[in-house]
């Protein structure tokens, strides 16, 4: 051999031995400084590595740098993808709804036997749109059987939609990570779900789970009136809690998107209208849920809908086909990014792009999914977001906005272009695994959506140990300290609007009329609403007729039209709209003085109702956003006293609704559109 070959070789070995060394020595380091974490095991082996111990999660009796919890998540997400094969990698870019045995929670047939924590092995199939009730072009699968799902589909993300008991969530939890251990390489689900820690009169699938076993907060746009930042923080750290110990380790939640359209279905679901305070309260929250760093006790955020849906065209919904397009008449995009940009400074793991095709911007007419001028070129580039970008339910064979002319695998080809990660709304891979081998789109697209999943994985901690206690999730889950401190937000959210004569507090001894006003929308709605005679200690006396009562208090709950009832025709907020009997209404609070309570999820219009300066009897207005009769009946009698203000500002007429901008935020709309405006707020 030449010198100067043999001379290279030597060098080229002693490097080897010193690159060795180095890493046995910074393995040994960091072992010193991290301790053994607990290891949760069904059928993995364990392998002891000096005086440590890993899991053999593929069973091949030595270590692999991915088993290895000593090495960083980047390296050992690395070393996984590099064993993972195409069909491997494609299920795991998919997020499915999954369910439990005898729960049909979102559709299908009821089974009047309990849920219990099995999986429920049946598929379900439908080849209509929900959204839009219009024939797929190809069968779409909603979810699948679980095991089918996990063995054959090679899934390992699921969104988890029944609303059951702690125990019953956490034991199906488990099954499903024992399930996903026994596979080759031992790769553990992450269960994701909607909002479950509040009191809501608009839940629905897709959106919030609504009241749950877990402790039962003000709404979001309570949250938002509290004006209570360490608040928040407190929530998400309670419901964070509660959340993990039942093995939810991923939030389809919270919405970054302003309420400045005020008809739009989702204004409930938004932390109001204020692009800066939104931008604080969504910090606090994804910092309650992940901590500062993702860890093993954290669940990870995915912030929506990028870069805001709140401006849908006279205020319909890009679920459907009629309300795709989103209008910035105002010119106010860039609005609409600065909670985003607190949530990505506050580091949200995940990103989840809205249907709508934006009008009038810079941007191409397109769904963002599929718009990479906003999901690469914006979200990517100009803001830095370095996580996961998880599709909405449905991009490609529901709500393809801009791309109905594309075939499935081109869709699937733009929206890998523009940037998604991580595809909502199926559980077959088949469509996406036969785009990818077909080669129209470049590997290296997959393999960046899998590193950055796998690495959520790993700081999440599952590798180690997916599983958890069941008896501590029934202790942990609405727990009293927990409920203790929720009761605490829901009297804080709580905002006092009107108060003529220093009605309220309500006098010691007042005889009171309560009567709570719900109704649904779209079904006869003559009163009266239900009589409540509260059972607490209150310095007031109730009374079952209201001519008994010195004052009425009335607590109205307006029955919009649900979102997935929509159907295209207009959106209206005016009360007589949406299930409240207008001349009932009237008739009764004619009687008496009386206090007005309006529960808020829309800017709702109450002038049919109210009047500002007119000689009608009504007193005091309260606005509420989700919250219970005990919570209202301290804030009015005075042993609480009121401290929220106005998360947006409500219109004074239909007119006015009709005149304004949707990107506009109401405190920004000209002089008599407010009858209530945002922030407002009195106390005692």
């Amino acid at each position: 051999m030449p010198y100067s070959l043999r001379a290279n070789c030597q060098r080229r070995t002693v490097l080897a031995g010193l690159t060795t060394i180095l890493l046995t020595t910074a393995i040994s380091s960091v072992a010193q400084v991290q301790k053994q974490p607990v290891l949760g095991v069904r059928s993995a082996p364990l392998l002891t590595v000096g005086n440590a111990q890993f899991k053999d999660l593929n069973r091949n009796g030595r270590l692999d740098p991915y088993e290895d919890w000593r090495l960083p998540a980047a390296q050992r997400s690395r070393d996984l993808l590099s064993q993972m094969s195409v069909e491997q990698k494609v299920g795991f870019m998919l997020i499915s709804t999954t369910r439990l045995k005898n729960d049909w929670s979102f559709e299908g047939p009821k089974n009047k036997e309990p849920i219990s924590s099995d999986f429920n092995e049946e598929d379900l199939t439908a080849s209509t749109n929900m959204f839009t009730r219009k024939p797929l072009p190809t069968p779409l699968m909603n979810a699948a059987g679980t095991t089918k799902a996990v063995t054959q589909f090679q899934l390992r993300h699921f969104i988890l939609r029944a609303n059951v008991s702690a125990r019953i969530t956490a034991e199906w939890a488990n099954k499903l990570q024992a399930l996903c251990e026994s596979q080759p390489l031992g790769i553990p689900a992450i269960v994701a779900s909607n909002p479950r820690n509040h009191i809501t009169s608009s839940a629905a699938i897709g959106t919030s789970v609504g009241r749950t076993a877990f402790s039962a907060w003000p709404g979001e746009l309570g949250l938002a009136a509290m004006r209570d930042l360490k608040l928040t923080r407190e929530f998400a750290d309670i419901a964070r809690q509660e959340w993990a110990a039942v093995g939810l380790r991923k939030g389809y939640m919270y919405m970054a998107d302003l309420a400045t359209e005020p008809r739009w279905q989702r204004v409930d679901g938004t932390f109001g209208e204020n692009a800066q305070w939104a931008a604080k309260m969504i910090t606090e929250v994804v910092l309650g849920f992940q901590q500062t760093k993702l860890g093993p006790a954290s669940v990870a955020m995915t912030t929506k809908h990028f870069p805001g849906g709140g401006a849908g065209k006279e205020g319909q919904d890009p679920h459907f086909d009629w309300g795709k397009t989103e209008v910035f008449p105002g010119g106010m995009f860039e609005n609409n990014l600065i909670p985003f940009k607190a949530a990505i400074k506050a580091g949200t793991s995940a990103i989840m792009p809205y249907y709508s095709l934006p009008v009038g911007t810079q941007y191409e007419p397109i769904a963002y999914a599929y718009n990479r001028g906003v999901i690469h070129d914006l979200l990517r580039t100009k803001l830095g977001f370095q996580g996961i970008i998880n599709s909405d339910t449905g991009p490609i064979e529901m709500m393809p906005w801009g791309a109905e002319n594309l075939s499935i695998k081109e869709r699937y080809k733009r929206t890998l272009e523009a940037g998604v990660n991580l595809y909502s709304g199926t559980a077959d891979p088949a469509n996406l695994l036969e785009t990818v081998k077909s080669g129209m789109v470049d590997m290296k697209l997959v393999d960046d959506s899998v590193l950055r999943l796998l690495t959520e994985k790993f700081e999440l901690g599952l590798f180690e140990n997916p599983y958890v206690d069941e008896d501590a999730a029934e202790r942990i889950v609405g727990n009293a300290e927990f409920r203790k401190r929720a009761d605490v937000a829901l009297r804080k959210s709580i905002v006092l609007l009107r108060n003529e004569a220093k009605t309220l507090p309500l006098r010691s001894g007042t005889k009171v009329y309560v009567e709570s006003y719900q109704k649904q929308f779209g079904r006869p709605t003559p009163g009266p609403g239900d009589v409540l005679t509260p059972a607490g200690n209150y310095p007031v006396q109730f009374v079952k007729t209201p001519e008994e009562a010195d004052v009425i208090l009335l607590w109205i709950w307006p029955g919009s039209r649900s979102l997935f009832a929509s159907d295209g025709s207009p959106l209206e907020l005016s009360l007589s709209k949406n299930a409240v009997d207008v001349n009932y209404v009237n008739t009764l609070t004619a009687k008496k003085p009386t206090i007005l309570a309006i529960n808020y999820t829309n800017p709702w219009v109450i002038d049919e109702i109210y009047k500002e300066g007119s000689a009608a009897t009504i007193k005091g207005v309260v606005a509420t956003f989700g919250t219970t009769i005990d919570a209202l009946l301290d804030i009015v009698t005075g042993k609480v006293k009121p401290t929220g203000k106005m998360p947006f500002t409500t219109p004074r007429s239909a007119e006015a609704v009709k005149a304004q901008m949707e990107d506009v935020p109401g405190y920004m709309e000209g002089a008599g559109y407010a009858l209530f405006k945002y922030d407002e707020g009195l106390t005692y």
